[in-house]
């Protein structure tokens, strides 16, 4: 008996042995795997494609994204797609044929790219989406974005303050609500975290939407466009404001919106002393809306530091080529249809006249001259 216990001790500690020796060769290969990989990786072309060059921000995007992975060694195929699908789909195609060992993808239609993140994953190419989640498809690694739903209800709190019904005025207000595009996943991100803060108003009477127009799909405008934006608040005002009922307030999620907003209604009489401008919100910190802003016209904006966004994707592209785990702060709330997608999210901040200044110059984002 004895002896069987010790020739059961020994083989024990033989198999611990053996054991500990494979964990070790397995960490040995792992690290060695993650080591070619990085040195393989060193240099490599990543295919950076962005939906339009007529949004400033987006210009900044890519020009963010391209220097900072140069400033590490790596090539950057920049494309930008104008808005059109069928260009962006051949942008794509093309990078994975030059051999792009990475894509960064700000999607125009996040449905419309199924099929090239498949080829995409057939050829072992990681995906990241930029600031606007691809849905619909597994091929997606990870996210870099803003925290899109507080977006929403910052725009939504901005756009009490204006109307003063945080120091108390009981209103009722007039509103109107405007969303973006409903190919973009961000849309009803902003739309659901504005409405969260507005219903409940809108439900005691505070606000009244007096076009009766308060189902996304009236409120979208397709691609962000700022002309339909436009064309659509002249309907608006035309068959709802009349006989002097005012509007008061504008729920406009993008810059480029809020420009063709407040056309639309210095068309219409608004924008003197006697009849002030509504009060728009914003986003994005165009620098055409910063100006808006200081002069007295657009309300408030919210401010996505595009040169934060891009650091962080250019972290998690650097991270996935070396073979490591990138950093990812919300495993839960981007579900595209197929899988949660590991994101990292940044913070928005409000921007009016108050703080421009503190935000936006003291960031280095705009200098004093350029805000002249």
């Amino acid at each position: 008996m004895k002896l069987t216990r010790i020739g059961g001790v020994v083989s024990a500690i033989a198999l611990a042995a053996t054991m500990t020796a494979c964990g070790s060769s397995q960490k040995t290969v792992d690290a060695e795997a993650s080591a070619a990989s990085a040195a393989g990786n060193a240099g490599a072309l990543i295919g950076v494609t962005m939906p339009t060059k007529s949004s400033e921000r987006w210009i900044h995007d890519g020009d963010n994204l391209k220097q900072q992975l140069e400033a590490l060694g790596y090539k950057v195929d920049l494309q930008y797609a104008e808005n059109d699908i069928p260009t962006q789909v051949n942008q794509i195609e093309n990078q994975i044929t030059k051999g792009a060992k990475l894509l960064i993808i700000a999607s125009i239609d996040g449905t419309a790219l199924t099929s090239q993140l498949q080829e995409a994953a057939d050829n072992k190419i990681p995906v990241i989406a930029y600031d606007r989640l691809i849905r619909n498809s597994p091929n997606v690694d990870y996210y870099a974005t803003f925290d899109n739903f507080k977006v929403g209800v910052q725009q939504a709190n901005s756009l009490l303050k204006g109307l003063g019904v945080d120091s108390g005025k009981k209103g009722p207000f007039n509103i109107e609500l405007f969303a973006g595009s409903p190919d973009d996943n961000n849309a009803t991100f902003f739309w659901n975290g504005a409405l969260s803060v507005l219903q409940p108003k809108i439900d005691d009477g505070t606000l009244v939407v007096k076009s009766g127009q308060t189902d996304f799909k009236q409120a979208a405008i397709l691609r962000w466009d700022p002309a339909t934006a436009q064309k659509r608040m002249e309907d608006i005002l035309t068959k709802t404001y009349t006989g002097g009922t005012k509007v008061d307030g504008v729920l406009s999620p993008y810059d480029g919106l809020s420009i063709g907003i407040l056309s639309a209604l210095k068309s219409s009489g608004y924008g003197t002393k006697g009849q002030p401008y509504p009060i728009v919100t914003g986003q994005d910190a165009e620098l055409a809306s910063v100006k808006s802003i200081i002069a007295g016209e657009q309300y408030s904006t919210i401010f996505k530091d595009t040169r934060e966004l891009a650091k962080q994707t250019v972290k998690m592209a650097d991270a996935v080529l070396k073979g490591q785990k990138p950093e990812v702060n919300n495993t839960t709330d981007y579900n595209n249809g197929i899988k949660v997608v590991p994101s990292y999210l940044l913070e928005p901040v409000i921007v009016d006249k108050d703080n421009y200044k503190d935000v936006l110059i003291g960031s280095n984002y705009y200098t004093e001259d350029q805000l002249k």
